[in-house]
């Protein structure tokens, strides 16, 4: 896809930007080869190629699913406005 002059000033307009005949003159060698290079991706054979859903085979480092801190339930609940059955209270909100 062959960008024009007029075309890099829209994009801007629609952007927002306000960019001058020399800026976007700049810009559009700069999106004319991002737009080549995006042609060179889409002629490639990506067929029984698998997504991937990072591009480094990496796994994640779990630690183990230990308790670490104290049952401190009791104090917490000690110092609450309202609980009943070991369950805190609270003003109704949604009628």
């Amino acid at each position: 896809m062959a960008l024009e002059h007029a075309d890099v000033l829209r994009a801007a307009h629609l952007a927002r930007l306000g960019l001058n005949d020399d800026e976007a003159a700049h810009y559009l060698d700069d999106l004319g080869r991002i737009l080549a290079m995006v042609d060179q991706l889409q002629a490639l054979d990506t067929e029984g190629v698998a997504p991937l859903a990072h591009p480094l085979e990496t796994t994640q480092r779990l630690r183990a699913d230990e308790v670490t801190e104290a049952d401190q339930r009791e104090a917490f609940q000690r110092c609450a406005p309202a609980v009943e059955q070991g369950l805190y209270l609270v003003p109704r909100v949604v009628e």
